[in-house]
């Protein structure tokens, strides 16, 4: 049975904590098997050493809906302890707040992909952390997509954002725990990290695999199924097809009102997409893009997880939408994560070459090609840090 990093640290607390301030970073789905929240267990497990608490973009209670919706600093009723939201006026923690402990402990629910920005925030944390001689401790937990597949090519520098730091592929294979280290050591921040790592986790082990209760990393992330797809849907933030915002099957669901299900089929057809069925669908958002008009699309049925390559899958159906509709479809124009000139897809993508020969109607099989030597090199890298 997993255990995922917090619950063994429960169990068997490092020396490191003892007679420490303690402040954690975490959100609602920092809990462990039975549900509980992890503030309310580290309270009763070091009382006043747990002195403060932190929260990623989407605020600690994943309420807040889209990007650049920004969170209040808040007062926990239920430890009496204040929350600092690091999605607000600061996306990077203050000395001040840091003044608060000793010892951090990061706790959040990463989705394997590299555009989710929980990762930039412990990053940031990070950072911080080695000015001020602070200890972070990260609490493991799984990838949802496994630790064994990467894909997609590799962030560029002159894309670099708050979705995108690093020159990390769009599905990493990493655990929070691991990507933690890689980043620490190889950009050289140089931060006194630790991890504790799960007990019962393996490479090949997706969410569903885990036996693991699934709560909302953030408001568009409500299953382990919006996790596998969204390595590939995340693009269409970058673009006026709705990417199922305002549905209740964000992600999986993709279109627009300008759509036709039979020629965007039509010209899927020029490429092979593993271990996933397309099935038509009209959908109506209530909110977001499109709201309240009806828009054809597909909602993307995973039956493969092993096959299945999300950042194929959907860079095709970019490429075909690009091609079929190029009165109607548009570019998100910025601003997007606090980038106020660069186009929103780019930063996405991480390399704007690949829209690029998308629109030139390069031929996919062939982009990723060309990607192979550097996943190769970041391949052999990242197996250094493996903890399972």
């Amino acid at each position: 049975m997993l255990k995922i990093g917090f619950e063994v640290l429960l169990d068997k607390p490092p020396p490191s904590l003892t007679g420490k301030r303690i402040g954690y970073l975490s959100n609602q789905a920092s809990i462990v098997r039975t549900l509980e929240h992890g503030r309310i267990l580290l309270q009763k497990k070091f009382g006043r050493q747990l002195t403060c608490l932190f929260s990623p973009q989407h605020g600690f209670f994943s309420e807040k809906q889209d990007n650049m919706v920004e969170s209040d600093h808040l007062f926990d009723h239920v430890t009496g302890l204040p929350i600092f939201s690091l999605y607000g006026e600061h996306r990077r923690p203050t000395a001040e707040m840091f003044e608060r402990f000793d010892v951090l402990l990061i706790d959040l629910c990463d989705v394997g992909t590299r555009v989710y920005t929980f990762l930039y925030t412990m990053v940031y944390c990070l950072e911080l952390a080695a000015e001020l001689g602070k200890e972070v401790i990260v609490l493991d937990r799984p990838n949802p997509l496994g630790g064994e597949k990467i894909e997609g090519n590799l962030l560029h520098p002159d894309c670099s954002s708050f979705v995108g730091l690093y020159p990390l592929p769009m599905r990493h294979g990493l655990t929070f725990g691991e990507l933690a280290v890689l980043i620490n050591n190889e950009f050289e921040i140089w931060a006194e990290v630790t991890v504790v790592k799960m007990q019962g986790w393996r490479r090949n082990m997706i969410f569903r695999h885990t036996d693991f209760p699934w709560v909302a990393p953030s408001p568009n992330m409500p299953t382990p199924e919006t996790a596998l797809v969204y390595p590939g849907q995340v693009i269409w933030e970058g673009t006026n097809v709705s990417e199922g915002r305002g549905t209740t099957q964000p992600f999986e669901f993709v279109g627009a009102p300008f759509w036709s299900h039979e020629a965007m089929l039509n010209q899927l057809e020029k490429i092979e997409l593993p271990g996933c069925y397309l099935r038509p669908i009209v959908f109506q958002p209530t909110s977001g893009k499109w709201a309240g008009e009806p828009c054809r699309g597909f909602q993307i049925h995973v039956i493969d997880a092993e096959t299945y390559m999300p950042y194929r899958t959907s860079l095709a159906l970019l490429q075909a939408t690009m091609h079929l509709y190029p009165d109607d479809f548009r570019y998100k124009e910025p601003p997007y994560e606090y980038e106020f000139e660069r186009l929103p897809l780019d930063l996405i993508l991480g390399d704007r070459t690949v829209r690029e020969q998308l629109m030139q109607g390069h031929d996919i099989m062939s982009m990723e090609a060309g990607w192979q030597q550097e996943l190769r090199v970041f391949d052999g890298a990242r197996k250094n840090y493996f903890l399972y």
